[in-house]
């Protein structure tokens, strides 16, 4: 979400970014809009000004029983009452047609990062490792997993259907390790606090990260039929107050809400949701800074927008297993968390001995809550001739977008609240590291070795072959 007023103060600024990231000009409509706003604010506090004072002159007139008096200071108020309502209906209007504006503007890049239209604007950063050489053709992980009977995906299609997969025994326990020696090194080395969240979100929560409303086709809801008790609750909290002729409060408008949504809440497509969340609506002291949070969790992810892409394996599924990354620090330490993520991300990749690239994603490629980027893309061999670099991370910047979103605040040395900047990234996703691993590791009589950090998280195992 963006600051109305640094728009409106720096118009040419905010157009050229939105260029940047080839979106149409949007400071002009917004700081005019604004300025309706504004006016009409100040129109309607003149009117509710001027009834205030015709209602304490009717007590003053009534005291001194002059009728003539009273009745021309009620036929004032009335007329403050109408243009009061017609106003507010005004304000409404334009106040939810600026915040839906602004609510579907991404973030904005930062200086360094490189102009593009797409991901063929990104630009390597840097490179770890190099292609092994097989004395063999490398196969692809699902003819691997299928050969070797752990992993099946038209079990999975028949209990859920399509992007779905079964893991069993070596794979399964095989996926297991991975996600446990990246928590382990996270909590354990980087300084992460482990969190267990929970799976199933609120609307507000999507919204804090910015998954909603732009992007709700592409997240699972789970919803269910309210209970007898809760449909009274709800004519209770909001129709019985209207047939009351009493205006519905606040506090009916928040247990209508709490009601609503304990009916329909979003499976998460990422742990950057609710680890993020967990610092909405506060203010946080300046020394508790940083915070960085870490989650092993399944992620949900309806993947509407990828309809023919990577429909193969593993590679894009609707549930899979991700240790996610969250960091809650200054505005002026953030570009710097940004690289200490990255590093930390790459670290369990490297002691894997992976061969990959970081990308630094350019404007046209980044995410909708981003000013910056970096995507670690780790060599799968057996993914066509040659194999092929992909995703397994992407570690992004936010600045304070993500935390105006939540009113996610500190409280800085000066004693004024500030809004942190929030950053998230992969590290790293699980099942896409199980794909590498098995890619990289196989052997010419398809049996997967196991890389010798997750030997201990095997039980001794060196190599997984088919069973039985």
């Amino acid at each position: 979400m963006h600051d109305i007023k640094v728009i409106r103060d720096n118009p040419q600024t905010f157009d050229h970014a939105l260029k940047r990231r080839g979106l149409e000009e949007e400071a002009v409509w917004l700081a005019t809009t604004n300025s309706r706003y504004l006016a009409i604010l100040r129109v309607l506090e003149s009117w509710r000004h001027k009834r205030k004072i015709a209602s304490d002159k009717i007590h003053q007139a009534m005291k001194a029983n002059d009728t003539e008096m009273v009745t021309a200071l009620k036929s004032e108020v009335v007329e403050c009452k109408t243009a009061i309502a017609q106003l507010e209906i005004e304000e409404k209007e334009i106040d939810s047609e600026l915040k839906k504006r602004l609510e579907g503007i991404p973030n904005l890049p930062l200086p360094e990062v490189p102009d593009g239209a797409d991901e063929h604007g990104n630009v390597q950063h840097h490179i770890f490792g190099k292609k092994r050489d097989y004395a063999f053709t490398p196969k692809p992980h699902d003819d691997l997993g299928g050969a070797l009977g752990d992993m099946d995906f038209e079990a999975a299609a028949k209990l859920s259907g399509a992007r779905f997969v079964v893991l069993k025994r070596g794979l399964a326990r095989l996926e297991r390790a991975i996600g446990q020696f990246f928590l382990d090194v996270h909590t354990g080395e980087h300084g992460y606090t482990e969190v267990n969240p929970p799976l199933l979100v609120r609307d507000d929560a999507m919204f804090g990260t910015a998954q909603l409303p732009k992007f709700a086709d592409d997240q699972f809801r789970a919803t269910r039929t309210p209970t007898i008790e809760e449909s009274e609750a709800v004519w209770s909290a909001m129709g019985l107050a209207q047939k009351e002729g009493r205006a519905v409060t606040g506090e009916d408008r928040r247990r209508f809400l709490d009601i609503k949504q304990s009916v329909g809440l979003w499976l998460i497509p990422t742990a950057e949701v609710p680890l993020t969340n967990l610092v909405r609506d506060s203010i946080l002291d300046e020394k508790e800074l940083p915070l960085r949070f870490t989650a092993l969790t399944p992620c949900f992810r309806a993947e509407a927008g990828a309809a023919g892409r990577d429909t193969r394996g593993m590679i894009r599924q609707h549930q899979f297993s991700k240790v996610e990354l969250v960091s809650i620090t200054t505005p002026e330490a953030s570009k710097d968390e940004h690289e200490r993520m990255l590093s930390c991300a790459e670290e369990v990749l490297r002691r894997l001995g992976l061969h990959y690239r970081v990308m630094t994603l350019c404007t046209g490629d980044m995410g909708f809550a981003s000013q910056k980027t970096y995507d670690i893309e780790v060599w799968m061999p057996g993914q066509g001739e040659g194999g092929a670099y992909r995703e397994i991370s992407s570690c992004s910047v936010c600045g304070d977008f993500q935390a105006r979103r939540m009113d996610a605040r500190y409280r800085a040395s000066d004693g004024k609240p500030r809004f942190v900047h929030t950053l998230n990234g992969s590290g790293t996703a699980v099942g896409r590291a199980l794909i590498a691993v098995m890619e990289t590791y196989q052997q010419a009589d398809g049996s997967i070795a196991v890389p010798d950090v997750l030997q201990p998280y095997m039980g001794g195992r060196k190599a997984i072959g088919r069973e039985g």
